[in-house]
């Protein structure tokens, strides 16, 4: 079925031709209500849970949205369920996607009749101006906050060091927090020595800037991040039967999936044991991927190989794992994000190759994830009945004051309004 948007063959007059473009239109604007209200229950339902990173990474996928496009219609979707005035105006065609999308930035349900006036009379671009001013002014109190910050430093006479802090609220909340664990963590290992709160936070302090200094900042591939130790029995059959991953606080088991993901691309040592648990022999530790490889790895797959995703920090995945005889060679070796990594050794996705020697990923039912869905159009009406040119609102030419606009408007400039929001009415 061809979609209808093909001039009737009647020649009909120009005025005859915007009125088609008015009524097409405010269909477009009706079927996007349907459109975002479908994408909140899939959003709530979590039907994007599936190997992608989320809702509108799903969105950009199946319907050949921009990524950034697609970013943007998940909060208005999200957004709509608390703003019924504007979701009913967009449903029934009456102003455009544009408009609700930047009011949805602002709105609240105190504010949202009031800037709904906004969007019938005025343009998309005086509303797109007066959202730009609202958050300015929003940001004005936080901007104060965030440019007092401040920390001072300097040693007292006697020779102790004077700190004095004056933090945001999210600055603080996390300094506080970091020193309660401190604090707790000091509690734990020292009962016996009896010292007052204060010098516990200031002992608390201390082991902050310590952690914080011998902690390993960088990225680094998953290689420098963890060493894997593969303790195995003689006679067991099963080289994952018993997995510990070294860290900085000792070794910690973990299941044979983890251990799998890990030793794709890691320091691994093999401990070979007897029956009694004694250790016969251990390997000398090697990396799985050399560096050599791992960049023709980087310099052909570039970031993530499942569709669509486009994140650089990745491991180096063996299609065929190694412990399964696998090479590690550049055709078993894919790039994947920790998400996707870990979701193919969980068994959520498969990964293998195809005949062009392009990884195809599988769901659980063996459905291929495709790199580009087919999208066509079923010939199901979305638009309502009685939506038209006619509905659309426009702009009735009253010149913009933003100003005076955020003066009326808005809570902070008008208290007595924001509390009391039916004293104009």
């Amino acid at each position: 079925m061809a979609p209808p948007l093909l001039s009737s063959p009647d020649c009909p007059s120009v005025e005859q031709l915007g009125e088609r473009i008015a009524d097409i239109a405010a269909g477009i604007h009706a079927a996007t209500y349907q459109l975002l209200v479908l994408l909140f229950e899939f959003d709530e339902r979590k039907g994007w849970n599936n190997g992608f990173l989320s809702c509108a990474h799903w969105l950009s996928w199946r319907t050949g949205l921009d990524p950034g496009a697609a970013r943007e219609k998940v909060p208005v979707a999200r957004a709509l369920p608390q703003l019924p005035r504007l979701g009913g105006a967009l449903q029934r065609g009456e102003i455009s996607y544009a408009k609700v999308r930047a009011l949805t930035r602002i709105a609240t349900p105190a504010t949202e009749e009031r800037l709904l006036g906004v969007a019938y009379h005025g343009t998309a671009a005086q509303v797109e101006r007066l959202v730009r001013a609202w958050r300015r002014c929003d940001r004005l109190e936080d901007e104060r906050k965030h440019l007092a910050r401040s920390v001072i430093s300097y040693v007292d006479d006697d020779g102790m060091m004077i700190l004095r802090a004056r933090l945001t609220p999210e600055q603080g909340a996390v300094v506080q927090k970091a020193l309660e664990a401190a604090s707790d963590c000091l509690y734990q290992s020292s009962h016996s020595e009896e010292v007052t709160s204060a010098q516990r936070r200031a002992d608390a302090l201390a082991l902050m800037a310590e952690s914080a200094l011998t902690a390993d900042l960088a990225s680094g591939s998953a290689a420098d991040r963890y060493q894997v130790v593969l303790r195995v029995q003689a006679g067991t059959t099963d080289e994952f039967s018993q997995v510990v991953v070294e860290l900085a606080d000792g070794p910690i088991s973990v299941s044979a999936e983890t251990s799998r993901r890990l030793s794709c691309d890691a320091s691994v040592v093999v401990v070979h044991e007897d029956a009694d648990g004694r250790v016969i022999e251990t390997s000398r530790r090697t990396r799985t991927i050399p560096a050599r490889l791992r960049r023709s790895l980087l310099s052909r797959d570039g970031h993530c190989t499942f569709p669509v995703c486009e994140s650089r920090r990745c491991d180096a995945h063996h299609v065929v794992h190694w412990a399964d005889g696998g090479p590690t060679a550049l055709d078993n070796l894919v790039l994947l994000c920790r998400r996707h990594h870990t979701l193919v050794h969980d068994g959520c996705i498969g990964v293998e190759w195809s005949d062009a020697a392009e990884p195809i990923f599988r769901r659980p039912d063996g459905r291929v994830v495709e790199r580009v869905p087919p999208l066509a159009w079923s010939g199901m009406r979305v638009a309502p009945d009685g939506v038209g040119g006619w509905t659309l609102r426009r702009a009735d030419g009253t010149p913009f004051n933003v100003g005076y606009a955020l003066d009326v408007l808005h809570p902070r400039a008008n208290p007595a309004r924001a509390a009391n929001p039916q004293s104009e009415t």
